[in-house]
């Protein structure tokens, strides 16, 4: 094996490691939560990773933003802090498996928002596989018969809602700067960390005394592996393939998530449920599909100022 293709070979399982414990996630946050509070759990997980994250950036010397730069890592940070907090009250209130499917749903409304700040809309195909992956998600909800989503269903669906806005201004606010990526993350994991210290109050310290090593092993995983490592690695790997190659083995998130929630998790998917989620994942992949070949053609599209 040439050492190109060595190359390529650790950063495509790499960018698998990510998905795979990204869709880990759901799983543990949901058995974290079921011993401590919400905002507990969220606020362990980011101190851990503010922590680790912070001993990186000082051992490489990075930068941190200042400035407006200083203001926007803040502010998206802040919507990151928005997306785990929802995701994290959802997973407690549904199954880990709906969880990592329904958060999916930010892969389809990414392209849209981003279609519509910069006015250029997409083909109608493209919408078409949207109303595919919504009808996904009803059956996946369903239970076999028709219902709305369940709370937590609906909180993750927010989730995925604002990490959608959040990708979506991370490509604007930080396009053309030379803030340090790392330096944004490190900044991003200390407002989540501190908001959710703030919002957990005098339940934290019951929280630190209360966990056992298995809930101590859930706050690691989610700071260490889910945060730091995933964050770091993403960086890294998009700058050694393409676009394309990297999102479409991230995008394996949810199928991960199906995996670790029935395998691990001892959860149950029926067969509408199970029809919906391959739903949810083909619309999802042929929407990325459609978006990208779109924006690679750069054919600008008439809008009706009216």
């Amino acid at each position: 094996m040439t050492t190109h293709r060595k190359s390529e070979l650790t950063v495509d399982l790499l960018l698998l490691g990510v998905a795979a414990v990204w869709g880990a996630s759901f799983l543990s946050s949901k058995d974290l939560v079921a011993d401590v509070s919400v905002t507990s759990a969220v606020a362990l997980r980011f101190t851990v990773a503010a922590l680790a994250t912070g001993i990186i950036c000082v051992v490489r010397r990075e930068r941190l933003p200042r400035g407006s730069g200083l203001v926007i890592a803040a502010s998206l940070g802040l919507t990151q802090a928005a997306i785990i907090g929802l995701e994290t009250w959802g997973v407690s209130l549904t199954s880990a498996t709906n969880a990592g499917l329904l958060i999916s749903l930010a892969l389809i409304m990414t392209p849209v928002l981003e279609s519509a700040a910069s006015r250029s809309w997409l083909p109608r195909s493209y919408f078409v596989a949207a109303v595919a992956a919504v009808v996904g998600v009803a059956l996946l909800v369903s239970e076999g018969g028709f219902r709305m989503p369940t709370l937590g269903d609906a909180l993750v669906i927010a989730a995925a809602t604002v990490r959608a806005i959040h990708v979506t201004a991370s490509a604007r606010l930080l396009v053309g700067r030379s803030d340090s990526s790392l330096g944004v993350i490190f900044l991003q994991m200390v407002v989540c960390a501190v908001a959710f210290i703030l919002a957990a109050g005098e339940a934290l310290p019951l929280a630190i005394a209360q966990l056992d090593p298995s809930g101590w092993g859930n706050v690691l995983f989610l700071g260490l592996l889910c945060s730091v490592f995933a964050f770091i690695v993403q960086l890294w790997a998009v700058r050694r393939t393409s676009a394309t190659r990297a999102s479409i083995l991230m995008g394996t998130e949810p199928v991960w998530a199906i995996a670790v929630g029935v395998y691990i998790g001892g959860e149950v998917i029926g067969a509408p449920g199970l029809f919906g989620a391959v739903l949810i994942i083909v619309a999802s992949y042929i929407g990325q599909a459609i978006e990208r070949r779109h924006r690679l053609t750069n054919v600008p599209i008439a809008i009706d100022p009216a």
